[in-house]
Order: C-alpha cells, then structure tokens, then sequence
C-alpha cells in the first residue's frame, strides 16, 4: 500500500467523517456521478452536495472532471488517496439500511442512463446497420484485438473516440485502469450505460479533444484509435497525439477502413478519408518513433463494394532501463 504523510491521511478521515460524505464516496465507488444524480439519490440540496463534494476533493479522496456543462466525479485514482478512499468505502456494511436505500436509487439512476442511451440509438440504428453491413463482422475485429492483447495484463489503457464502449469493455478485463475518451456527450452517455450494465469499476470516461487529449503523457501501456482517423480532417496529428500518451515499449493499436471507392459515405456519414494506405500509416507511425509491429487486413467475404478493416500496431521504440549506482572501483 502506498504510503501517506500523517498529515494528509488525518485531512482525508476528517474530510470522510461525516455521514452524507460517507454516502457520497460509497455511491461513488460504483459509478461516476453528476452532482444533479446524486442529489437525486441522497434527496439534498445541489448547494449541500457541492460543498461536500468540493471537501472530498480537497482531501484527495475523490475526483471531478467536465463533459461541457456537466461534471462527473469518482474516487480518485491517485494510488495514495485512490487506495485511502477504497479503505474506508471496503469497511461499510452494505447491508446498512441507508446504505442499501442509497443503492436502490442508482439503480434507477442507471436505469434512466440506459433508456436514454436506448433512445438515442433507436434515432440512429438504421445509419449504424447500414454502415456494419458494409464490412467484416465486428466479431471479427474484435477477435483480431483480443489476439493482439492476447493474455498481457496493462497498467494503464486509453481508447480514443470510444463511441458507445465497446472497446472498453473488451480491454477492461486486462487493465488496472481503462479511460474512453470522446468528444460526443450522447456517446459518452452510451457508452456510460454500456459500462454500467457490465458492472466495470475501473473504467473512466472523459470528453476530449482527440488533437488535445485530457490525460498524462508517457502513461499508457495500450493505446486503441478504432474506426476514428476517417472522421478527421487531420489524422496524423491525432497518431501523433496517441504516441505522446504511450509508455516506452506501449503499443498503439490503429483499426480503420483500407482504401475505398463509396463516395456516400464522405457525403452522408461526415467520412473525411476514404481508407488509409498501408504505407500511409506506416509513414505516419514512424514520424511518431514507433515500430510496426503488425498489420493485417480482415476482408469481407460479401461483394466487391464491402470495406476491407486494417489493423496496425505500433510499438514505442524508447526502453525503461534501471539506472545503476557508481561505484568506487578499488
């Protein structure tokens, strides 16, 4: 267990020890929140649950990030506080009365989440199956991800443009810490209810700027940019940015369509680029300093107008070596 100053860990138990702050880091050991979601729960003013959230976050215990208006917390992830906070949330009953009332009311709060999650991809299912159709089955791909991980187990992993979640949910199992970033709240939202239903606790969702990614450099051992770089006006920038997140020996995982001819989608689907060139990416991969480790294509077996799926990995070329001390030679 990472170590604490006195001081630190007696501002962290005072900053717990009362019982709506008790609530709040329980409810928030299970899911990530809003403030209007958990004044939903706990039935208190939004003025009351601010200032105790903004006490817990003070002391480290929790964490609070932005998706455009609204903000979302969570206990922290800081190995100190992080391991602090679970602590003390692993000691409760749970069985408690106001503890298990308290539960109740995620629930319904998740059950919210999922409808309009539901909703949402009733508006747009047709575009979605549409677009599927259109190349390999997505078990496929995802067959292809799990060799890739095969049974390594990550630190750390970042999705980038994570859409509804998926490939959240396949890279979860083999991490210690898992964030999806996007910029669309609405797929946020899915993704949020996706992860929900599969009871993943160690799983983070940011909105961001993919040309300005909201997390650490040098952290990741496992990057995935899946079916993103033909949305962009400028997809090198974005591998470049990726890069920058990776640990040295990481690995960058790029999936996206190999060179195609369905003008439609440029024109219906806001596709930027029809397909990337092998040699495009492999350009772009070693103007990041990183090895092509693998790529291969996975071909639809339908007709000539299906989209072959590439996939690319690249690995960090820079090696963690254990610095030795001098010594005096006799």
């Amino acid at each position: 267990m990472t170590q604490v100053s006195p001081a630190t860990l007696i501002a962290a138990l005072e900053a717990a020890g009362e019982i709506t702050r008790i609530r709040l880091l329980a409810l928030l050991a299970e899911a990530e929140l809003t403030v209007s979601e958990l004044v939903t729960i706990l039935g208190q003013s939004q003025p009351r649950i601010s200032r105790h959230l903004k006490l817990l976050a003070e002391a480290g215990l929790i964490e609070r990030h932005r998706e455009g208006a609204w903000a979302f917390f969570r206990l922290s992830d800081r190995a100190a506080m992080g391991e602090v906070a679970g602590a003390i949330v692993g000691r409760l009953d749970r069985d408690d009365p106001v503890l298990a009332s308290d539960h109740a009311r995620l629930s319904e709060v998740r059950r919210s989440r999922a409808e309009q999650a539901a909703r949402y991809f009733a508006e747009t299912a047709a575009d979605w199956d549409r677009i599927r159709s259109l190349h390999v089955p997505e078990e496929r791909v995802e067959a292809a991800l799990r060799d890739i991980i095969g049974d390594q187990h990550f630190h750390a992993a970042l999705d980038l443009g994570t859409g509804t979640g998926r490939m959240l949910e396949l890279i979860a199992p083999h991490a210690d810490r898992v964030v999806g970033i996007d910029q669309s709240p609405a797929m946020l939202n899915v993704a949020r209810s996706r992860l929900d239903h599969a009871g993943l606790r160690n799983v983070q969702l940011r909105q961001g700027d993919i040309y300005a990614l909201p997390v650490e450099r040098d952290a990741y051992d496992l990057v995935v940019i899946h079916q993103v770089l033909h949305y962009l006006d400028d997809p090198a920038r974005a591998v470049r940015e990726a890069a920058r997140r990776l640990r040295p020996q990481g690995r960058l995982v790029i999936i996206d369509f190999a060179p195609h001819h369905l003008e439609f989608l440029r024109e219906q689907h806001a596709h930027r680029r029809l397909g990337f060139a092998h040699a495009e990416i492999a350009e772009m991969l070693a103007e990041c300093e990183l090895d092509l480790q693998l790529q291969r294509d996975l071909v639809a077996s339908g007709d000539q107008d299906q989209l072959t799926v590439s996939i690319f990995v690249g690995r960090d070329r820079r090696i963690i070596t254990d610095i030795l001390p001098n010594r005096e030679v006799a």
